[in-house]
């Protein structure tokens, strides 16, 4: 198991994430309710919109936690190991998503 492409993989995943969420930041801004400068389609509009956007971030946020904690496992040499039975978890899923903390059995 390459543990250096792993690390740097989820590196590459961390920065394009953390960029993500810092350019989403002017979505979360407060929906203005004044009546006489915006109509009430478009604040209903806003308000989906930032509803929509408030999901978005909390999604990209949950899977920055989860590869911080696949770089921790990587520190800790527990990279590869499923956390709930300990067994390995298999390469191909690993390859498409080393941030997955369980192997395919236990993710059921």
């Amino acid at each position: 198991m390459n543990i250096e492409r792993y690390r740097e993989k989820l590196l590459e995943m961390l920065e394009n994430l953390e960029e993500l969420v810092l350019l989403s930041a002017e979505n979360k801004a407060p929906v203005e309710l004044d009546q006489s400068k915006v109509g009430r389609l478009s604040r209903m509009d806003a308000l989906q919109a930032q509803a929509m956007s408030k999901e978005v971030e909390r999604r990209r946020l949950q899977e920055i936690h989860r590869i911080k904690s696949a770089m921790d496992r990587i520190e800790e040499d527990e990279f590869g190991f499923c956390i709930s039975c300990g067994d390995e978890i298999e390469t191909d899923r690993l390859a498409l998503d080393p941030s997955v903390p369980q192997c395919q059995n236990c993710a059921r």
